[in-house]
């Protein structure tokens, strides 16, 4: 029996889409390399969203039989929503993947997680063979760190001292990230704190010597991975 959850229905993108247009294009690319029997790893961000929906498309008018795992409750439900199967990587291990992000460099290195999901997204990211990321070209930066800080998930009881140890590798603005819609400060799908750090250099051996931190869960870094970034171009 359904539940007919209006709900769930009802669930959308949190916020306005900018450049719709441009982000559809890169959308229907992802959309249209999809083949039946496929496991997709699926991150986040608006573009990760449209693709959900021209995907959704194919598996109804061709009658594909995919399925996705998802790295947020909110990508989870759009799926749920939309009628694309479920599953997990305990049980399979994605063919490939697509993801956004918040920074890309010329090296093709990633800021992450604004959306809070970064730990389950580069879980996923190192579980795949191959990565997709989609972005408009807002997100280009010549150097990471230009636009956005270093979102770094950390256990609750250890914020005072991955405080005091990131002040030693040059942390220039260190921040709690606070919640919005409740009193106090984000709790991550883990049950974790997020910190917001500007870093007055990011260098190659940043996202390593972040994660060797005890306490820290994973940092927002992605230096040296292997992906192909889709650019979607803004239309002014």
């Amino acid at each position: 029996m359904n539940w007919n959850s209006q709900l769930l229905a009802n669930t959308g993108w949190s916020d306005n889409i900018v450049n719709r247009e441009g982000k559809q294009i890169v959308a229907d690319k992802i959309a249209a390399k999809v083949k039946d029997g496929d496991v997709l790893g699926v991150g986040s961000g608006s573009t990760v969203y449209l693709a959900l929906f021209a995907i959704a498309q194919r598996i109804k008018n061709e009658n594909l039989k995919i399925k996705a795992i998802p790295t947020s409750l909110e990508i989870m439900m759009t799926c749920t929503t939309l009628g694309i199967p479920l599953t997990n990587l305990i049980t399979d291990k994605p063919d490939w993947l697509f993801d956004g992000a918040d920074e890309v460099d010329p090296d093709q290195s990633l800021i992450k997680g604004r959306g809070g999901a970064l730990f389950k997204e580069k879980l996923l990211i190192r579980s795949s063979p191959k990565s997709y990321i989609i972005v408009d070209d807002s997100k280009l930066v010549t150097k990471l760190g230009q636009k956005f800080p270093v979102p770094i998930e950390i256990f609750p009881g250890a914020i005072t001292y991955v405080e005091t140890e990131l002040l030693k590798l040059g942390v220039t603005d260190l921040s709690l990230r606070p919640a919005k819609g409740k009193d106090g400060p984000i709790i991550t799908e883990n049950g974790n704190f997020l910190l917001d750090a500007h870093f007055k250099d990011i260098h190659k051996e940043m996202e390593k010597a972040i994660k060797s931190i005890t306490g820290v869960i994973d940092s927002g870094l992605f230096i040296g991975y292997d992906f192909e970034v889709l650019v979607a171009n803004i239309k002014v």
